[in-house]
């Protein structure tokens, strides 16, 4: 064999080896976090799925034979007609979703420009601030606020003052209450983002604005908010999804009144048993949750231009 050739082999194996040690390293490292979606999310998906294409026996169990009556149910269609009370849920979920995000949001903004011009030493511990209540139990804060909403709460006498609510009744439960609850417990998930995009903010081009003569929200919107568009757009998908589905502060702070879809499928499957309808709402959501996804991710890609807001 000639040397050039011997070469050439060589050169193939090199990088040969350095593929599949590229291949271990990748596995290595994305192997757990892929792991745990396969066994976690995948896997239990898969299996509701399938519940959801069974019937219901007396007592709520999955059992044959197999049929699309579950889904009809979510539709609402049943043996006495159709009902548009699942439609309303669904409705009233995405509206208590999209208010308490654009709360955030609002929030957000000056907290998170309040943090950026305090000095650099104390930004983390504002930062930790901000995080720290999210590190206890969502049940044992959202409690809280149905303490500081409830009938004796001065926020309650205010309420009553205006004839917001009605004598001897607390804000609890009701709409205004949920979205208190969403909005408060994925404040951090709009915030951290939006500071790290507020971190690499190029200062010069708002000096721009100013020596333009742009000052209050017109500076804010010319120069601020399209740097700082990558992380709202990743703060949104962060609130958006998770209260959407969210289980606990709809069933503390809402009650009857404002029930969403996250408490009618956990009632499937302990108040009213009905796993095969339980399921079929579940995979309703999923297939929402996935569409949303899909929009913020196009939605970042045309407006973001930032690849770690897609990730």
């Amino acid at each position: 064999m000639s040397a050039v050739a011997e070469t050439v082999l060589a050169g193939k194996t090199a990088v040969q080896e350095e593929s599949r040690a590229k291949a271990f390293r990748l596995w290595i490292t994305a192997g757990p976090g892929l792991g745990w979606i396969i066994f976690f999310l995948l896997i239990p998906s898969i299996i509701l799925l399938g519940i959801g294409f069974f019937s219901s026996n007396d007592y709520g169990s999955p059992t044959m034979p197999l049929t699309v009556e579950p889904f009809q149910q979510v539709a609402g269609y049943s043996l006495l007609g159709w009902d548009d009370g699942n439609i309303l849920i669904f409705l009233r979920s995405l509206e208590q979703a999209g208010i308490a995000t654009v709360v955030t949001a609002l929030l957000a903004y000056p907290i998170v420009f309040f943090i950026m011009t305090r000095p650099e030493s104390l930004r983390p511990l504002l930062m930790l601030f901000i995080m720290l209540p999210s590190w206890t139990n969502q049940v044992v804060r959202t409690y809280a606020w149905s303490i500081m909403l409830g009938p004796t709460a001065p926020l309650t006498w205010v309420a009553h003052s205006f004839g917001l609510v009605p004598p001897d009744l607390g804000i609890v439960p009701g709409q205004f209450a949920v979205t208190t609850g969403l909005a408060y417990n994925y404040l951090p998930y709009m915030v951290v983002p939006l500071y790290a995009s507020a971190e690499r903010l190029d200062w010069t081009l708002v000096e721009a604005g100013r020596d333009l003569y742009s000052k209050g929200f017109s500076l804010f919107w010319n120069t601020v908010f399209p740097q700082t568009l990558p992380g709202l757009l990743s703060g949104l998908i962060f609130v958006a999804i998770p209260a959407f589905g969210d289980y606990v502060v709809p069933s503390l702070l809402g009650g009857d009144r404002a029930l969403m879809i996250g408490s009618l499928i956990a009632n499937q499957f302990t108040e009213t048993p009905d796993w095969p309808y339980g399921a079929a709402l579940t995979m309703i959501m999923l297939v929402f949750t996935c569409g949303g996804l899909v929009a913020f991710r196009v939605l970042t890609r045309r407006f973001g231009g930032s690849v770690e807001a897609t990730i």
